[in-house]
């Protein structure tokens, strides 16, 4: 399949070969193959590697794939695992892949039909990597989409509340692929996963709703679900059944009890019972975390309870909570709160 764009240079010109380049090498080798790495401006690239009949689509951030070992997007690992081509969309700094080359690039992918000659084609993204998921399924309809904790828009006059990425304040959010959740409508499937505990991304994922959009809650997993859900050796699976159009509630429901088993899940329940001086809450929560994995910081903190509560039968008083935790107490006093290691089944 040949590149919407210009021909890859030859290898006497190869991107790799110019200074500060030399983390596309590997991506370069793979385009020589079967694909293509085109440079969109001075910010952004284009990778495709052509497998099969089923395309994924991720947008993905430059310095994070320099730290990768092999210097190959994420999506690339995801995709060669399942025999998929990959099309990764590569941003260097916090852009929101809001450019006219990116516009244009997509305009003629539009132009060549593309996406047509693949079977199955998923976007994915998570925070402003789903954001622009969101804004560009809409060049393959009938797609599907996988979006992870994404902004909606940065637009100030709609989402000033949300004061993470000030440096977008100055892109452009109003012009061609602006606003996501309406770019989302020609999608067969869009699938939209975040963690409603968190104010701005609860926010953003309302502006979302559409019958088309199906909302999934991941409790106290914080800005980046992607990190639990990796953790818990699910990420894979979900991206697996939302390119195959599976990716039912009750499938979701029953990947996400695996959490259970995620050190970094338990860790974040731990500081949110911590926080909100739940005492009780956070035994429970370091039982399971040394139950079921064994892990030092929980056997630990275990100990420091149990001690802590033998020390204070002893001297024939209740133990006497923290200092976060009575501080939390106060502020919370005649307020009801749900507990959470209770809402997640521990």
């Amino acid at each position: 399949m040949s590149s919407p764009t210009a021909p890859c240079p030859a290898p006497s010109d190869a991107l790799a070969s110019r200074p500060g380049a030399e983390w596309l090498a590997a991506m370069e080798g793979i385009a020589e193959d079967d694909g293509y790495l085109d440079p969109l401006g001075d910010k952004h690239w284009a990778f495709f590697a052509e497998t099969g009949s089923t395309l994924l689509v991720t947008f993905e951030q430059a310095e994070q794939i320099r730290a990768r070992p092999d210097t190959l997007p994420e999506g690339m690992e995801i995709a060669r695992k399942n025999g998929w081509s990959l099309l990764c969309l590569i941003a260097e700094g916090e852009t929101f892949w809001r450019a006219p080359e990116v516009w244009g690039y997509f305009d003629r992918l539009v132009d060549d039909a593309f996406f047509d000659d693949f079977d199955q084609v998923l976007f994915y993204g998570t925070g402003p990597s789903g954001y622009a998921a969101g804004c560009y399924v809409v060049t393959a309809p009938g797609a599907r989409a996988l979006l992870l904790s994404p902004r909606a828009t940065m637009d100030p006059s709609l989402t000033g509340w949300d004061h993470r990425n000030p440096a977008t304040r100055r892109l452009d959010f109003t012009s061609r692929y602006g606003y996501a959740p309406d770019m989302t409508e020609g999608a067969s499937q869009v699938w939209l996963i975040h963690d409603p505990t968190v104010a701005a991304d609860n926010a953003h994922a309302a502006l979302f709703r559409r019958p088309w959009v199906s909302i999934f809650a991941t409790r106290f997993a914080g800005e980046h679900p992607e990190r639990i859900l990796g953790s818990a050796g699910i990420l894979e699976k979900v991206i697996g059944h939302a390119m195959a159009g599976t990716l039912t509630s009750q499938v979701f429901a029953d990947l996400w009890r695996a959490r259970r088993g995620s050190a970094a899940y338990l860790k974040r329940l731990m500081a949110t019972a911590v926080a909100n001086g739940r005492s009780r809450f956070e035994e429970v929560i370091c039982r399971a975390g040394a139950t079921r994995l064994s892990a030092r910081r929980f056997v630990r903190r275990l100990a420091e309870i149990e001690a802590r509560q033998k020390a204070a039968r002893n001297a024939g008083r209740p133990p006497a909570p923290r200092p976060a935790q009575q501080q939390a107490g106060q502020q919370q006093a005649g307020q009801q709160q749900a507990s959470p290691a209770r809402a997640q089944g521990l």
